[in-house]
């Protein structure tokens, strides 16, 4: 999810945005990228695959808990579902060309997967972001809002909020195509946004992509925060509030996927801010370590959400165990007939195939 504000390549140097060599660098990484020591690239690898598995597998729980449970099955959890498919996308295309290019040592699958890749982790990662500030203004709403709410978000209100999410997504990654900004990086392994190739662009990016959602969630938040330590003191002011347990949870556990949100892409963004600022001195002065470290965080978040959920929420929770449990009792199932079917087959000397060949004799019927 390199490109969102984080300024994703914002430390790209002028060698890099120059141009990548595609399937003829594979080995051969850029010409002055200093070597790495033998540990680096299995290290890499393993955070990878650790990442598509947990996020697999946890964004995929999440949308089925939803689908199936008829408690999680509100308003607010169709947003919910929109953040777990935008963090699904980057486990099914991007990451694996990643690890691919890790395997190699460059990246080998030419110029269109390199741009196809870049802009999928772009619509992951912008289409995260929106789908955060989304959840946040509607927990915002159902809380400090709660008398209008099923009238401003209800089932029929949230899927043309979210299509306005992913819109807006969409739209913010068309001037990519116009500053020429997909590229490869060899130091991350992976096609992302080449944030040198426009300072001003790189400035729009930091400012919309990341610091007006940070703004509006925190403002939402913050004032929810508020509203939840009044209703405890029985302030005077919030008589009228009625806060629910389970709208409590939900807060917390979307409050906890925003604070997890921030913390694993505040280095980029802080790598960002500052090579935006100053392209050319800051670029050069960004230890390659702390940028590539930056980076991998960064994809790590996308298999946590599904964590927070079965951590915070108990709903979340026992539908996980219901799902794996099914799955568990299907699979022991389709063992037990294998296993039976094979012992019977074991325990019959005659083949089927000489079974059904059999000529019937005389008499037999």
């Amino acid at each position: 999810m390199p490109e969102n504000s984080s300024v994703a390549n914002c430390c790209a140097s002028s060698r890099l945005a120059a141009g990548p060599t595609w399937s003829g660098s594979a080995g051969t990484g850029s010409p002055g990228t200093t070597p790495r020591a033998p540990w680096v690239a299995p290290l890499l690898s393993t955070v990878v695959v650790v990442t598509i598995a947990v996020d697999f597998v946890g964004n995929l729980l999440v949308i089925l808990s939803v689908l199936r449970n008829r408690k999680l099955r509100n308003a607010g959890n169709l947003f919910v579902v929109s953040l777990a498919l935008a963090d699904l996308v980057v486990a099914l295309y991007p990451y694996p060309l990643i690890l691919v290019a890790i395997i190699h040592g460059g990246w080998a699958l030419g110029e269109a997967h390199c741009k196809a890749s870049a802009f999928v982790m772009g619509l992951s990662v912008i289409g995260s972001v929106f789908s955060i500030t989304a959840i946040a203004i509607n927990r915002y709403w159902c809380i400090c809002h709660s008398a209008t709410y099923h009238r401003v978000c209800s089932h029929r209100h949230a899927p043309v909020y979210i299509s306005l999410v992913w819109l807006l997504t969409l739209v913010a990654l068309v001037p990519n195509f116009f500053v020429g900004s997909l590229e490869y990086d060899p130091r991350i392994y992976s096609c992302t946004f080449i944030q040198t190739a426009s300072t001003q662009y790189t400035a729009a990016v930091v400012a919309i992509h990341f610091l007006l959602p940070i703004a509006v969630v925190s403002f939402c938040y913050l004032r929810i925060w508020v509203l939840v330590l009044q209703a405890r003191r029985k302030a005077k002011a919030e008589r009228k509030l009625r806060l629910r347990p389970s709208d409590l949870r939900s807060f917390l556990t979307m409050f906890a996927v925003f604070v997890v949100f921030a913390i694993c892409w505040a280095p980029l963004n802080c790598i960002g801010l500052a090579v935006a600022i100053d392209p050319e001195a800051m670029a050069l002065q960004v230890p390659e370590g702390l940028f590539v470290t930056s980076y991998f965080l960064a994809y790590f978040n996308s298999c946590l959400n599904a964590i927070v959920y079965g951590l915070l929420n108990q709903n979340f929770r026992r539908e996980y165990k219901r799902i794996l449990s099914a799955l568990w009792k299907t699979g022991r199932c389709f063992h037990d007939v294998s296993k039976r079917c094979l012992t019977e087959e074991l325990q019959d000397p005659m083949p089927p195939i000489a079974r059904a060949t059999m000529p019937v004799q005389e008499g037999a019927l």
